[in-house]
């Protein structure tokens, strides 16, 4: 896959998509955002990836929008706008509506809209110096299309504190505010991967589809009613299909089962 703003390497079993405007804090315009797109929905079609890794190149994950993309939508018509900010929540919900696990790497700088592209994945991680701010109050604007998955994260008091003041924030509180799910050293962040990575390798690439999209129907879209049938009918399904059977044969046997690699490399 070629990109203009983002490159995507394949190692092993691992895609890493990375953003690729150093030179301006890997800040995101329409390109970046329409390449986002793309490229998670192609590499969610490929059987050879099992993990998604997101990170920024040079300095920083993402200072949000690019200046000179502001500077143009600032003139934009309403309908303009729209049909680009639509683009943008499609950006976020295609990383989180993935089936394939997804993880943020953050460094440097999480900025604005940088918050909806990590929030949106399964894992986040920062380091300790990361910056974050959710800005937008600051120059008469709202987080509207990242707030319905930093709330996920965060809860609303909390949002609701960072989204109003705008306030700039470290790693170690972003984890006390559940915004990343750990916040490390930076010489850890790498290591860190290769463990959640082999964790992840370790359990059925179809189990861990099926339990994303889970998540996303029993958190988003059914209420208890609903999902009492929902769920028995996906278990039964599941346990009685290839990947299943394999999985139990395998723990009753004491082996491993058939997806596990032991000799791949972590990342």
């Amino acid at each position: 896959m070629n990109f203009e703003t983002i490159t995507f390497e394949l190692n092993s079993d691992v895609g890493t998509i990375w953003l690729n405007r150093p030179d301006i804090r890997n800040a995101f315009n329409e390109v970046m955002i329409q390449e986002l797109i793309d490229c998670y929905e192609e590499a969610g079609k490929m059987d050879e990836v099992r993990v998604l890794v997101l990170r920024g190149k040079g300095k920083a994950f993402c200072a949000g929008a690019d200046l000179n993309w502001m500077r143009g939508v600032a003139g934009y018509t309403y309908e303009q706008n729209y049909a680009e900010s639509l683009n943008l929540s499609k950006c976020f919900y295609t990383i989180y509506t993935s089936p394939k696990p997804t993880i943020a790497l953050v460094h440097g700088a999480a900025i604005g809209g940088a918050n909806g592209l990590l929030a949106a994945c399964d894992f986040a991680y920062a380091d300790h110096d990361t910056v974050f701010s959710l800005s937008e109050v600051k120059i008469g604007i709202v987080p509207a299309c990242i707030s319905p998955y930093v709330v996920k994260r965060t809860g609303e008091f909390v949002s609701r504190e960072l989204m109003l003041t705008g306030r700039r924030f470290n790693g170690p509180e972003a984890q006390a505010y559940r915004l990343v799910n750990r916040s490390l050293d930076a010489g850890e962040m790498d290591a860190h991967l290769s463990d959640l990575v082999h964790m992840l390798r370790t359990s059925g690439p179809r189990a861990i589809s099926q339990c994303k999209d889970l998540l996303f129907k029993v958190s988003n879209t059914m209420d208890l009613d609903e999902a009492y049938e929902y769920t028995a009918r996906m278990i039964a399904a599941i346990r009685a299909s290839e990947e299943g059977q394999e999985g139990m044969a395998a723990f009753l046997e004491k082996r491993l089962p058939a997806w596990v690699k032991p000799s791949l490399p972590s990342n």
